[in-house]
């Protein structure tokens, strides 16, 4: 799917699709697309700053799009700050380029929060997504971003930012170069640099996070192991986030979190997933390891509350929504995928 045509006029898009959206408050249900008949149409809310208590474990709520004659997943993702592969598992069979007027597409905004501090930036790999924490907490900002290649991926741990820059030259690394000989040493400002207009640079060398000239790529496996935004993501970080401001990096590839006093779940592709929908648009399912173990630890005396099935079709399908796992007494009849 490289090289595929951006949306150039999302912008306007976005300013049109008021009448052909509706939002689904479903904290944690499994993906009702079904069940959206009776919704009302409500403004499109194109959502990354959210308020946040100490207690809260997740943000955001699953949306439905209905889409246009030229309508492509790329457009829906951009208009709706959605990476693309993210939009993608929770539309499998879903056709990327040509989805058909009318088609009713769930929008997966709905975020379990990273593990530890709340501090800075911080940025889940697996989730391919940057959540940053302004100073004085109480509310939360989450970006879709490109990340690293296989075995280019972004160290983990933690770091901070150390320099910004805005209409970055970039400096082309000497193993880019090998990979890419025709590439010159240095690609000053402008739409070939691949950096975009904004940068921020971490205490990992040859590390940064910036923009991108190729919108395309943002919830992909497109980079050497920087991390990427869209244009108008990064202008607003650029503006928000001071020097030395801490940056976590994990790689948490399902998640639980309680929620209403129920755990829920949400699970990513792994990267070999990931490059699999981005060839073949579906993925071969796995078995995330010691799935069961983990969230029975999780549940603790709530574990013969859980719901297998649920658990295993959460597993198979990899959506990241957040699904509800724990149930007291008989399940609610809900259509699963």
């Amino acid at each position: 799917m490289q090289g595929a045509k951006p949306p150039e006029s999302w912008q306007n898009r976005l300013k049109g699709a008021v009448r052909n959206v509706t939002w689904l408050v479903a904290l944690g249900a499994p993906l009702l697309l079904g069940a959206c008949a009776a919704d009302k149409v409500q403004e499109p809310v194109v959502a990354n700053r959210f308020a946040l208590t100490a207690e809260q474990t997740e943000v955001g709520a699953v949306g439905v799009y209905v889409t246009r004659k030229d309508d492509t997943l790329l457009d829906v993702a951009r208009q709706f700050d959605l990476g693309f592969t993210q939009l993608m598992t929770a539309n499998p069979g879903v056709d990327p380029w040509q989805p058909g007027v009318g088609r009713r597409i769930a929008l997966p905004s709905q975020y379990i929060l990273p593990d530890g501090p709340r501090r800075g930036i911080v940025i889940n790999l697996a989730q391919n997504r940057l959540y940053y924490f302004p100073p004085g907490g109480g509310t939360v900002e989450t970006y879709p971003i490109g990340v690293g290649v296989q075995g280019r991926t972004t160290p983990l741990g933690t770091t901070r930012v150390v320099a910004k820059r805005t209409h970055p030259r970039w400096v082309v690394p000497a193993s880019i170069r090998r990979e890419k000989p025709d590439l010159p040493a240095v690609v000053p400002p402008g739409p070939d640099n691949p950096l975009g207009n904004y940068a921020f640079e971490l205490g990992w060398p040859s590390y940064l996070i910036h923009g991108t000239n190729k919108p395309d790529g943002i919830g992909r496996n497109v980079s050497h192991g920087c991390i990427q935004l869209y244009p108008e993501d990064v202008e607003r970080l650029f503006g928000e986030v001071a020097i030395g401001t801490p940056v976590r990096v994990v790689n948490e590839g399902a998640q639980t979190a309680w929620i209403d006093g129920d755990l829920y779940i949400a699970v990513y592709p792994t990267k070999e997933q990931e490059d699999q929908i981005d060839v073949d648009e579906k993925m071969t399912p796995i078995l995330y390891p010691h799935l069961k173990q983990r969230l029975s630890a999780a549940a603790g005396d709530r574990a013969a509350d859980i719901d297998w099935e649920i658990v295993e079709r959460a597993d198979r399908d990899r959506s990241g929504v957040p699904v509800r796992i724990t149930f007291k007494g008989q399940r609610p009849d809900v259509a699963l995928r």
